[in-house]
């Protein structure tokens, strides 16, 4: 679609001088705009409308209470597609040093349960965040069985997968009820393409998906497809050290990721869950 001259009124940021498109997933449109006021982010749902940004909205404001992400101006529905404007990044580099000491800050912020006040059932991969005292209920009721109903759905599932994920929500159940952890504010899709620098220096968490969860769930994430060095982890752990043996758990959390790869994706995720839902039940 195109933003056009249209929008211009709309959008309320000064006298606009140009709107261009830029990467921006493929969830969104996604546009750079230019106006008498600065430059802003502006993302697009076609076919939608405001609400469709609210859990955007809160996340980015949770993490700006305690970190840092791009601030949220204002969202709306113009023409019948939804829209957010954000304040426009200017990109930098920086040690991922002070990016994993970010992180961990933002895990600083605590709750007393895990979850979060709504649903989020107009994603391709819905989350149910009620809220619960125990993380063992939470991972496998609210995110490991709710896509598991959603691949066998498509046929993307077997008997082998099957039993491989009963003994995986097995030892889930069985370690949390002797290992309670605190719940974490987290991003919730933590690899290398939602993390940066700003061209101060800063560095900045992009598109978080929140909920207040098991900290290792993102760190596990920032591990599956690689891209974060060495001094990411050192400076996570120089502010909020891990739990001991976290590294064994890793697999728990990366087959939730690659089960909503399957979901999303198909078939040729299908191998890679196997292979991590193998290394989960090995110890």
């Amino acid at each position: 679609m195109l933003v056009d001259k249209d929008w211009y009124s709309e959008l309320k940021l000064g006298n606009i001088e140009n709107i261009e498109p830029v990467s921006g997933g493929d969830i969104n449109l996604a546009f750079k705009v230019t106006s008498s006021t600065g430059k802003y982010f502006l993302k697009v749902q076609p076919n939608n409308n405001a609400s469709f940004f609210d859990h955007e909205v809160e996340g980015l404001n949770l993490i700006n209470s305690v970190a840092n992400a791009p601030k949220a101006i204002r969202s709306g529905t113009f023409k019948g597609n939804g829209y957010l404007i954000l304040e426009y990044v200017e990109f930098g580099t920086d040690s991922e040093y002070a990016l994993g000491k970010l992180v961990a800050k933002m895990h600083q912020k605590h709750n007393d349960q895990f979850g979060l006040d709504h649903n989020i059932k107009n994603a391709k991969n819905p989350k149910i965040n009620t809220w619960q005292d125990n993380w063992g209920d939470f991972y496998v009721k609210q995110r490991l069985e709710v896509l598991e109903i959603q691949v066998k759905q498509k046929g993307l599932w077997n008997g082998y997968r099957e039993n491989l994920l009963d003994r995986l929500k097995a030892k889930v159940y069985e370690y949390y009820s002797n290992h309670p952890v605190k719940p974490s504010l987290m991003h919730g899709d933590l690899w290398n393409g939602n993390a940066g620098f700003q061209s101060d220096h800063q560095p900045i968490l992009f598109d978080p998906d929140v909920f207040f969860g098991n900290r290792e769930m993102d760190i596990a994430m920032t591990l599956l497809f690689g891209g974060f060095s060495k001094d990411f982890y050192d400076g996570y752990q120089s502010v909020y050290p891990l739990d001991e043996g976290w590294e064994d758990r890793v697999s728990w959390y990366q087959s939730y990721y690659l089960l909503a790869h399957l979901n999303l994706f198909g078939e040729g995720y299908g191998a890679s869950l196997e292979n991590s839902l193998e290394r989960s039940i090995s110890f």
